[in-house]
C-alpha cells in the first residue's frame, strides 16, 4: 500500500487511524502547495485531487480520509474504531459526521477563506472566513455536553469520531483563526485521547 499525503488534519486522521491498528504502509509526499495533487497523473488515480489518497497493490485508489480508514478497519477489525455494528456504529457515524461538519470544516473554512492559502486556485472570500471563525466555536458546546455523559464522544470506546475531533482542535490551535473556549468535559477528554501512543503518530 501507498499514501499520498501532506501535512493536513486529513492525512493526520489516518496516521493516528493506522497507529491504533498496528498497520503501515509507504508513504509518498504530495506538494500541495505546488499543486502536484492536481496534476494530471495524480487526478487520473483520484478525480477529487484530495490528500490523502491510498493506492493498493492491484492499482485501486481509495481517496477521502475515513474512506481509506474503513479500508484500514477491514484490514484490522480489532480495535473496532467504527462501532460493533447496529447502534455503536449509527452513534459513532453520528458523532464523526458531527465533528466533520459542524467543526473540522467550519475551521478549514475559516482558514482557507481568511488566510487565502489557496488564492491561487480557489476564491477566497475573507467575510465567509469570518462567518466560520464565529460559527466554529460555538458548536464546540455540543461536543462538551456530550462529553459530560459519555467517556468519548459515541459513548464508552474511543473511536474515529475522537480522532476527528482531537485532529480539528489541534488544526485549529495551530492556523489560531478560530478563538477556543474552555470547556471542561473536553479539556477532560482532550487530555486522555491525546495521550494516547497513537497520537504522537506522524
Amino acid at each position: 500500500m501507498k499514501l499520498y499525503e501532506s501535512p493536513s488534519p486529513n492525512a493526520r486522521r489516518v496516521h493516528i487511524f493506522m497507529a491504533e491498528k498496528g498497520l503501515e504502509c509507504d508513504r509518498i509526499a504530495v506538494d500541495i502547495r505546488a499543486a502536484e495533487n492536481l496534476s494530471v497523473e495524480y487526478l487520473a488515480k483520484n478525480p477529487g485531487g484530495r490528500v490523502p489518497m491510498l493506492e493498493l497493490a492491484d492499482g485501486t485508489c481509495i481517496g477521502e480520509s475515513v474512506a481509506i480508514c474503513r479500508y484500514m478497519e477491514s484490514l484490522q477489525p480489532q480495535p473496532s474504531l467504527f462501532g460493533a455494528p447496529g447502534i455503536e456504529a449509527a452513534k459513532v457515524e453520528m458523532w464523526q459526521r458531527r465533528a466533520e461538519i459542524n467543526f473540522l470544516l467550519e475551521v478549514a473554512g475559516a482558514f482557507r477563506n481568511i488566510t487565502g492559502f489557496f488564492k491561487d486556485r480557489e476564491t477566497c472570500v475573507a467575510e465567509w472566513g469570518q462567518v466560520c471563525a464565529e460559527r466554529a466555536p460555538k458548536m464546540l458546546t455540543m461536543f462538551d455536553e456530550q462529553l459530560a455523559q459519555t467517556a468519548y464522544l459515541a459513548g464508552e470506546n474511543f473511536s474515529i469520531a475522537d480522532i476527528t475531533l482531537a485532529v480539528a482542535l489541534d488544526f485549529a490551535r495551530m492556523v489560531k483563526v478560530v478563538e477556543l473556549p474552555q470547556l471542561a468535559n473536553i479539556e477532560r477528554w482532550y487530555g486522555e485521547v491525546s495521550a494516547r501512543s497513537s497520537f504522537a503518530a506522524s
